[in-house]
């Protein structure tokens, strides 16, 4: 499967974010992932539809909502009316059931829906969603806070998720060439980086030392 990179502007400078945003794009980046948080869910709060909506304005790239927030049923379709592409919703957040209501709705629209994970919930919690999801994104850090080193306990988990699910598999949390090799050995596709890539000198060689680590 091609190896696709994902920047996450939760480490971009929000002071030129759209300069920020170009930035990635024209290094290569295959998306952006968006990192929602409401200060409940996990300890931090971060950015709402209406940033999303602008940041649809500025770049073509595939835009992953990464909802980690209570409640998130509430606010999907806010964030699909602003331009995600791709919504990722915790499992920890939402009824299993319900969550594939609103997938099938989400999917007949052209969206692709994504499950996550914390590093402790363990892969059954996602099982019956297989069938239903785009791709499950799993955090290789405890969400809330950028900059955090990646947890290598998870590396087990993504290779038992590959033999099961055929499927995009995202990893988010402490991702940069040091990491890369052993996630993508592991059975990864989508690796989303904040701070390796928009605190790198040269934009275009950190996403390709990743998209190429071995």
């Amino acid at each position: 499967m091609k190896i696709k990179i994902a920047p996450s502007i939760l480490s971009a400078d929000f002071s030129c974010l759209d300069r920020q945003i170009n930035k990635v794009e024209s290094a290569g980046a295959d998306m952006l992932h968006i990192d929602v948080m409401d200060g409940h869910f996990v300890p931090n709060i971060t950015i709402g539809p209406v940033v999303v909506k602008y940041i649809r304005r500025v770049t073509k790239l595939p835009l992953d909502v990464h909802l980690m927030i209570e409640n998130p049923e509430k606010f999907i379709d806010d964030f699909v009316q602003a331009g995600g592409d791709m919504i990722t919703v915790h499992i920890e957040a939402i009824n299993a059931k319900r969550y594939m209501l609103y997938a099938k709705r989400l999917k007949s629209k052209g969206i692709k829906v994504g499950i996550s994970l914390n590093p402790a919930t363990p892969l059954s919690k996602i099982k019956p969603l297989l069938d239903i999801v785009d791709f499950v994104l799993v955090m290789s850090v405890n969400p809330g806070f950028s900059g955090q080193a990646f947890i290598p306990e998870v590396l087990p988990k993504i290779k038992e998720l590959r033999s099961i699910f055929g499927g995009d598999i995202s990893v988010d949390g402490g991702v940069n060439d040091k990491v890369a090799g052993s996630i993508i050995k592991a059975g990864a596709n989508i690796l989303a980086a904040g701070s390796y890539i928009f605190g790198a000198m040269n934009t275009k060689l950190a996403i390709e030392r990743i998209r190429n680590a071995e």
